[in-house]
């Protein structure tokens, strides 16, 4: 898209004549060589949009004013509006993306006697974008629960370690009791992610600290070289986890 300052602005390339009485905004979609004004009251054209729109690069673009009026001075500039995108859409403010397995261990462990549903997606994945509205309000409905989210092509090694190789997939923690369930669903079968909130999202408190990943899975992390050897500490023994619980640096979301 090429603004022109001048009223109107101008995308594209080809062989196009525009003849009088615009209205509102024209779009042209051509393969053209030069764009060029011809028999035309600049008056329709003065302060409206002309878009013009192809695929092939702009070899040659010429506009020239009808006889009679002066020249008009243009200063093109690029226009580009970024989508946004999908899993991105209607977040809640207890919905958090996962960066690395540190920050997956972290959340896990901070969150103490809460909900935590860690969520696997892939952008490409057609069953994890119908199904990511619903998420957000199941988010929206449970508040008290923590979404975290873990970008499956941005972190191939990491969910390979923890055994994810279907999408969309979901797994539940809470407290002491670590892993509560693990299961894929759809928008066919969302019953089943909304009977595991019903069930393990209830008000009761477990005795002892909060679990997390299991041995087996910290094992993988850290032979991939994922998380350092001071992971696989018991958190109670873990000076930094302790500091770390103070400040609640890691998440933005409230901790109860």
């Amino acid at each position: 898209m090429s603004c022109l300052k001048g009223g109107f602005s101008v995308s594209g390339a080809g062989e196009a004549i525009f003849k009088n009485r615009a209205q509102e905004s024209l779009r042209v979609c051509s393969s053209i060589g030069a764009l060029k004004f011809k028999e035309s009251n600049l008056n329709d054209f003065w302060r409206k949009t002309l878009d013009a729109s192809d695929r092939k690069s702009i070899s040659n673009l010429t506009i020239k004013a009808p006889p009679n009026y002066e020249p008009i001075n243009a200063q093109p500039s690029v226009c580009i509006s970024k989508a946004q995108r999908w899993w991105e859409k209607s977040l809640q403010p207890n919905m958090l993306e996962i960066h690395s397995a540190q920050e997956l261990i972290d959340c896990l462990l901070i969150a103490g006697d809460r909900l935590v549903i860690l969520g696997f997606y892939s952008p490409g994945c057609g069953g994890c974008k119908a199904l990511h509205p619903k998420i957000c309000q199941l988010a929206e409905m449970n508040p008290d629960s923590i979404f975290l989210k873990v970008n499956f092509e941005q972190h191939k090694v990491m969910c390979h370690a923890l055994n994810v190789h279907v999408l969309p997939f979901f797994r539940f923690y809470r407290g002491a009791d670590g892993k509560l369930c693990s299961f894929s669903c759809t928008n066919a079968t969302i019953k089943k992610f909304k009977d595991a909130v019903a069930k393990h999202g209830t008000d009761r408190c477990s005795l002892g600290a909060a679990q997390g990943l299991n041995e087996s899975e910290l094992l993988a992390l850290a032979s991939n070289g994922l998380i350092s050897n001071n992971s696989l500490q018991n958190p109670a023994e873990n000076d930094e986890f302790e500091s770390l619980i103070l400040e609640e640096a890691v998440v933005p979301f409230a901790l109860a």
